[in-house]
């Protein structure tokens, strides 16, 4: 074994070890059915903390010919595939992170020069019986090994874009280090596979699109590989049974990321929440807020409004196509939350093409990164909204009235005024501590129509469920009447308790433009 040259299986028995290990072994079947095959290239980008280390870990223990790992995965879903035994401990496998090198000299040229010395040196120890034309020619080295012995090369190659991210506006490194890596990769018979992760796409651009051989899994397009992006539905509630923990409180906190129709959760969040036994902001506290806030301070063709429309709770509409996968290059709105996407600050809804902030552990992210710097209307809005829903849940019609107009006129630098997506728009803001204790539906079927937002306390909360109707330049008695008339509470048959029917009205020609009525229900009759 080497350390770079089939560096054995140390580093994934430390992941059995472990007190938390959610068997992701499934995507080795995968990966063995493009083994020698036109897409035997595969590069994964997801965000931080998404396990991608742990993948290339288990990767390298299953390939490797350095170890016998069938005491590892005998117990595991691969075990039971039918590729199992035929590529268990079968390839020479190069494992590289790239974050290794980078200190490796002063010069892109340096840092490569470096790992190619690294890799000949474990190369020439271990196939020293191997005449080579010229020991200092890395291509050639692999060429004639393979030639020699008839065992395919696999490489895994770990962070793989840090080059992008340390030399952002290095284009000579960029390319320099592309040029390494098509020249390395591509069209090589000695390679059965290449398994990269990083957290950006590939850049490409010009003849660099050369690298389209790989088969590129990312947060915009996930493929077959959804459910090893992070941790399912299913497994965070067997982790919740097991640690005793609220289900419903992890799933608000660290689920969200809607990926081909699969729920997935951030898996280091899940694992420090779990073990700790208490809900906190455990991923993004690896990295300090300024890293986004120096994104969302961009103000292309809106940007601060969409930003506060998902502080809101709304979805937003992207084009994600014209993205440079890199951290630098930005021409709209789009560009930058596209960027935000793979760093795992927003989610993407592949059907719809629309981003949102995925959970209540990210929400919080966004809330810390607006605190200054002409969010300040914003940031008294979300202030208010403890004040608002104890206004509604006592039916002080007069006080939440006044709430929603500060907040309406406060935030006009933003948000068009005399809007009626604009006034939605402005509830979510003013009602967004809400979502602490309650469920927030939004145009949600029931009866005849839908209603504009519905609040379902969750299983800890014992306050009312709520209908919100909102009405543009009628009165609020007309939204309370509509609510009854279409009969809207059939959206919560499955609700026993009171429920809150709250009109809420703007119209723009009144001075005092906003008004409130609330009216309790309970099923049966009127309270």
């Amino acid at each position: 074994m080497g350390i770079y040259l089939n560096p054995g299986n140390t580093d994934f028995q430390e992941a059995l070890n472990s007190r938390i290990y959610v068997d992701k072994s499934g995507l080795i079947g995968i990966t063995n059915s493009v083994i020698r095959t036109e897409q035997k290239h595969v590069c994964i980008s997801r965000p931080r903390r998404f396990g991608k280390s742990m993948a290339v870990n288990m990767l390298t223990a299953y390939y490797s010919k350095g170890c016998d790992s069938d005491k590892l995965f005998g117990n595991l879903k691969i075990s039971d595939d039918a590729t199992y035994k035929k590529h268990l401990n079968n390839y020479n496998v190069i494992r590289l992170n790239m974050t290794d090198f980078l200190t490796r000299g002063s010069t892109i040229h340096e840092m490569l020069d470096y790992l190619c010395r690294r890799l000949l040196h474990e190369l020439k120890k271990s196939f020293f019986d191997v005449d080579c034309f010229d020991w200092n020619d890395l291509i050639s080295v692999l060429e004639e090994v393979f030639d020699a012995k008839h065992v395919p090369f696999i490489f895994i190659i770990d962070e793989w874009d840090c080059i992008f991210r340390v030399h952002k506006h290095d284009l000579d490194a960029q390319t320099t280090y592309l040029n390494f890596l098509r020249d390395l990769l591509k069209n090589k018979s000695y390679i059965a596979l290449t398994y990269m992760t990083g957290i950006l796409p590939i850049k490409k651009y010009g003849e660099h699109s050369a690298l389209n051989m790989f088969t590129e899994i990312s947060m915009t397009d996930v493929r077959e590989y959804a459910e090893f992006t992070g941790f399912t539905e299913d497994e965070v509630d067997k982790l919740c049974k097991q640690y005793n923990m609220p289900f419903e409180e992890t799933k608000r906190w660290y689920d969200g990321y809607t990926l081909h129709g699969v729920s997935v959760y951030n898996p280091r969040s899940v694992v420090m929440s779990m073990t700790g036994g208490y809900f906190s902001n455990y991923w993004t506290s690896t990295e300090t807020y300024e890293a986004l806030k120096v994104y969302i301070e961009m103000n292309f063709d809106g940007l601060r409004e969409k930003i506060v429309r998902m502080i809101a709770g709304e979805s937003i509409k992207i084009n994600v196509g014209k993205f440079q996968n890199d951290m630098t290059t930005f021409h709209s709105a789009d560009d930058v939350m596209t960027l935000l996407v793979h760093l795992g600050y927003l989610t993407y809804d592949f059907n719809s093409a629309e981003v949102r902030i995925p959970n209540s552990e990210v929400q919080q992210e966004f809330i810390n990164s607006i605190e200054d710097g002409g969010w300040e209307y914003v940031m008294n809005s979300l202030r208010l909204s403890d004040e608002l829903l104890e206004a509604t849940l006592q039916s002080d019609t007069k006080r939440v009235a006044e709430i929603i107009e500060q907040v309406h006129d406060e935030n006009t630098s933003i948000l068009q005024y005399n809007n009626e997506n604009s006034l939605s728009c402005i509830l979510s803001l003013a009602y967004y501590s809400v979502r602490k204790n309650y469920t927030i539906y939004r145009e949600l079927a029931g009866g005849k129509g839908f209603a504009d937002m519905v609040f379902v306390p969750r299983k800890c909360c014992q306050s009312p469920a709520m209908i919100v109707e909102l009405k543009w330049n009628h009165s609020a008695k007309t939204a309370i009447t509509q609510i009854k008339e279409k009969q809207y509470m059939n959206c919560l048959k499955d609700y026993a308790g009171e429920i809150l029917l709250v009109g809420i009205s703007y119209n723009k020609d009144l001075e005092k433009g906003h008004s409130c009525l609330i009216e309790k229900w309970r099923k049966g009759n009127d309270i």
